[in-house]
C-alpha cells in the first residue's frame, strides 16, 4: 500500500484528530517536512495557536520540523519571544507595550532557531524550550522539559529533560544517519517498510 499524500488533512481513516502538518500550517517562520503529523482530540488544526508559543515575527526565529515527526497532544514549542531582557535591573518586557526608550525585542536574549529532526516522536505535553535542536530518531517522553540539545536516537524524559538511554549502539546510529531512509522517495519507503520498522541494520542496508 502506498504512503498517503503528505498534504492530506486527515490521513487516518475515520479519525479527524490527526493531521499532516503540511496541510494545516501556513506560517512564514515554520518549516515542516512531509508526513509529520500532530494528533489532538480537540482538533489538530489549531497546532500553531496551541503548541507554538511566543513566536513573534520580530524575534525572527524559525521552527524547523523534519520529516516523519509524530507530535502528541499538548506538546509545546516555546520560541524566543518568551524571553525577557535580563541585562538590567528589571526583567519586565516594557517593549511589548510600546513604551518609549525600552530595549527592542531584537536586543533581548535569544537562542536561535528551534530544529526538530526526522523520525522524532514527541510525547504528550512535552515542552521544548527556545533554540533547542532535537536529533533524528529521538524520543521525547510525556511532559519532558527539554532545555538543551538532544542527540540523535536518544530517549529523553523528566524535568529537566535528561537522556535516559540511547536507542541503539553508536555504530548503528552512525549507519542510520548515513542511510537517512526518511529522504527516500515515497514508493521506496513503502517497499521497504519491514526493514525501516525493524531492527536489522543489515536488512536496511540492503534496501539502500
Amino acid at each position: 500500500m502506498p504512503l498517503p499524500d503528505p498534504l492530506t488533512r486527515h490521513p487516518v481513516p475515520g479519525w479527524k484528530g490527526t493531521a499532516f502538518l503540511k496541510a494545516i500550517v501556513d506560517h512564514p517562520l515554520i518549516e515542516v517536512g512531509d508526513y509529520s503529523y500532530y494528533d489532538d482530540s480537540r482538533g489538530p488544526e489549531h497546532f500553531v495557536a496551541r503548541c507554538v508559543r511566543y513566536h513573534f515575527e520580530d524575534a525572527g526565529d524559525r521552527l524547523v520540523i523534519g520529516r516523519f515527526v509524530a507530535i502528541a497532544q499538548g506538546a509545546q514549542f516555546v520560541m524566543n519571544g518568551a524571553n525577557h531582557p535580563t541585562g538590567g535591573f528589571s526583567t519586565y518586557p516594557f517593549a511589548l507595550f510600546g513604551v518609549e526608550g525600552a530595549a527592542p525585542r531584537a536586543e533581548w536574549p535569544g537562542r536561535g532557531d528551534m530544529t526538530i529532526g526526522n523520525d522524532v516522536w514527541i510525547g504528550r505535553e512535552a515542552v521544548i524550550m527556545p533554540g533547542v535542536a532535537i536529533g533524528d530518531g529521538a524520543i521525547i517522553g510525556t511532559r519532558a522539559q527539554v532545555v538543551k540539545d538532544v542527540p540523535p536516537y536518544a530517549v529523553v524524559a523528566g524535568n529537566p529533560g535528561r537522556v535516559m538511554r540511547m536507542r541503539f549502539p553508536a555504530e548503528t546510529v552512525a549507519e542510520l544517519l548515513a542511510i537517512r531512509w526518511w529522504d527516500w522517495e515515497a514508493d521506496k519507503i513503502a517497499r521497504n517498510l519491514a526493514a525501516i520498522a525493524g531492527a536489522d541494520i543489515d536488512a536496511l542496508r540492503r534496501a539502500v
